[in-house]
């Protein structure tokens, strides 16, 4: 047997090894399965070196998770293993975006292409991605960039100057401009513009204007009057001012021009620096302004450039609020800061007209709440709304700190309930109670078919148990509960200060535990119908009735037995136990004698032997009881006593 054993085993691992020796993994290219990489790329005019050998290992992880691409590197890390830092120029001044951010491939395919270098498009095409096409494509092109395009001046990758040129400005003009010759000299007013910068009057790609002049242009310029603000052109210095700093200016735009007796003046216009935002020769924006719209603003005024959620719209034109050189009032604004919110917010005007005027608006006062450039909080508001009405109700920031609080004033939204400008309603509300209440609690206001509700929720009167704003009781009750339901229920409190038993609840002053506060489809504004809502807290007794007989006004209703408030018996019985038993089982019916031996149980306490709630059987008896009693043997323990009532052995 073991030598069979044994023979099977060797044959087994013989067949294992032949079938290992079979499962030989051939190796495959890549192409083998990328058939449509294939086709697409490999017929290209110029390709990657690596993908021209087929050595896609070269970039790519041979076993990545497909079908996510796997790089050897992220971003530019691993063209640069190839082509070096210094090389492509990273170690230059000036270098292109999407080389320094890591991104070559934003403008080279990082297998092969038709065009040159690997470029996904050709020319000036690829550069358009970027830049807008419109400012190169002007009735007036320059001819070096309609003849060779972008690269005749500036370079891809990274350079020592500006905007990527491939050599100073001066030096890149005068290749082609001679300014030796008598044309360029004429055109210039004899004056040495080779060693100045052409673009200052000139746009280098496109213009509407002959000469690719800029659109604005000062009138020396124009007119070629160069001398009515510098030197003579054969002069040692000929670009020097013939006048000291604003004063050139002032020879044509008189200083009462610019700033009146009294006024407020720019602090460029106090200290004369006028061309801290004019171009004195020639610009792309109105007035000779160095840059368009609030971007000339925003040089100086960085805090502007803050993003936010809401910003004032006025703000994409900083001259619609304010003037330029000088102004009558702070902040160089045009007219008064109440005046100029209302020359827009014609709606808000509204609100001077309401029976109650919020004070800052009323005073036109509205930087006082609002931020006049934007804001990231609604309606453009300095701050969050709580904050911002703290600063002048500040004493209700310590009144509103408490245990219960409700759910606007928890985030600091005053404006749900209160208007910010003017109301018809005292304290600026927006409505009346309770149409205000409803805009968030529809649900509970909504009609409900066959309920009844409690008297002030009825009438709307919501503020008569609610505080509006925030309590230290549940459901933001103005008092304490039991306080709050007492003053209307006065009857109920008298009761329970003479009783013998009151039911916790209503000692605790927990009210709601048993009834709606606002509206119920039961009687007494009542949660749960009958007995349903006492066990809800005698789980006690709920469990121990499970399987056993119960006493029928326990699964009817315990109001038959108990007084729902306080008694002047114990145990909340509505009165004394005999009488509350006889309601029921009258002593006078021909059963009950027989069923108590001809004693006269009605004088006795009938607890004595039956437990009020439940039993093992109808009789309801307690679940431990005397032997002899439970068989109605009474005579073994008692003896017959004269008269018409049997009385135990003493």
């Amino acid at each position: 047997m073991t030598s069979a054993l044994t023979r099977l085993c060797l044959a087994l691992a013989a067949l294992t090894a032949t079938g290992a020796a079979a499962e030989q993994f051939a190796r495959k290219d890549c192409l083998d399965c990328h058939g449509a990489f294939r086709e697409k790329v490999l017929s290209r005019t110029h390709l990657h070196s690596s993908v021209r050998q087929q050595k896609c290992e070269d970039c790519h992880i041979r076993h990545g998770i497909v079908p996510k691409l796997i790089l050897r590197e992220s971003g530019n890390k691993l063209c640069l293993e190839c082509h070096k830092p210094a090389a492509v120029g990273l170690e230059k001044a000036v270098v292109h975006k999407p080389l320094k951010s890591g991104e070559c491939v934003q403008c080279h395919d990082a297998h092969g292409s038709n065009a040159p270098l690997m470029l996904k498009t050709e020319g000036a095409a690829l550069c358009f991605a970027c830049h807008k096409q419109e400012a190169f494509q002007r009735k007036n092109v320059h001819a070096v960039l309609r003849q060779t395009g972008c690269a005749a001046c500036h370079s891809a990758h990274a350079t020592g100057e500006k905007q990527l040129l491939v050599a100073k400005e001066a030096q890149l003009c005068s290749g082609c401009h001679k300014p030796a010759e008598a044309p360029f000299r004429k055109a210039h007013a004899g004056y040495p513009v080779e060693s100045a910068r052409c673009s200052s009057c000139h746009d280098p790609h496109s213009s509407d204007r002959k000469k690719l002049l800029r659109p604005a242009l000062h009138n020396p310029v124009a007119s070629r009057e160069c001398a009515s603000c510098h030197a003579a052109a054969g002069s040692d210095k000929p670009f020097a001012l013939a006048r000291a700093g604003a004063d050139t200016c002032f020879k044509c735009h008189l200083p009462d021009s610019i700033v009146d007796k009294g006024q407020i003046a720019h602090a460029p216009v106090a200290k004369g620096d006028c061309l801290a935002c004019h171009d004195p020769h020639a610009s792309d924006a109105k007035k000779l302004l160095k840059a368009a719209g609030t971007s000339l603003c925003l040089s100086c005024h960085a805090a502007m450039k803050e993003n936010v959620a809401h910003r004032h719209p006025p703000v994409a034109d900083c001259l619609s609020c304010h003037q330029a050189h000088a102004a009558d009032r702070k902040a160089l604004l045009e007219v008064d800061k109440d005046q100029l919110c209302l020359k827009c917010h014609a709606k808000t005007v509204q609100g001077f007209k309401a029976a109650t005027v919020h004070a800052p608006f009323k005073q036109g006062r509205c930087t006082s709440c609002h931020d006049p450039h934007g804001s990231s909080y609604t309606g453009m508001v300095k701050s969050r709304p709580d904050l911002i009405c703290f600063g002048c109700h500040g004493s209700l920031e310590a009144e509103f700190a408490r245990s219960h609080t409700h759910k606007p004033v928890q985030v600091g939204d005053c404006t749900s309930c209160h208007s910010s400008h003017g109301s018809d309603r005292k304290t600026l509300l927006k409505a009346a109670a309770p149409q205000l209440c409803q805009s968030c609690h529809a649900e509970l206001l909504a009609d409900q078919r066959g309920a009844a509700s409690h008297k002030p929720f009825a009438e709307g009167k919501c503020l008569a148990c609610h505080d509006p704003h925030a309590s230290n009781q549940r459901g933001m009750a103005v008092r304490p509960v039991k306080d709050l339901c007492l003053s209307c229920h006065e009857k109920q409190g008298r009761e329970a200060q003479a009783a013998k038993s009151v039911h916790a609840p209503f000692a605790t002053g927990d009210c709601t535990s048993c009834h709606n506060p606002h509206k119920s489809a039961l009687d007494k504004l009542l949660l749960v119908k009958g007995s349903d809502g006492c066990l809800a807290c005698h789980k006690t007794m709920k469990e121990a009735m499970k399987d056993k007989k119960v006493h029928a006004p326990v699964a009817e209703d315990c109001l038959k037995c108990h007084s729902p408030h306080a008694s002047s018996n114990p145990a909340l019985l509505s009165r004394a136990a005999q009488q509350v038993c006889t309601q029921c089982h009258k002593a006078d019916e021909p059963q009950f004698a027989p069923a108590h031996l001809g004693i006269e149980a009605a004088k006795d306490a009938c607890t004595t032997c039956h437990d009020p709630h439940f039993g093992k059987d109808e009789r309801l008896l307690h679940a431990v009881v005397h032997r002899p009693f439970e068989a109605r043997n009474c005579g073994m323990c008692h003896t017959a006593a004269p008269g018409p009532r049997r009385k135990a052995a003493r």
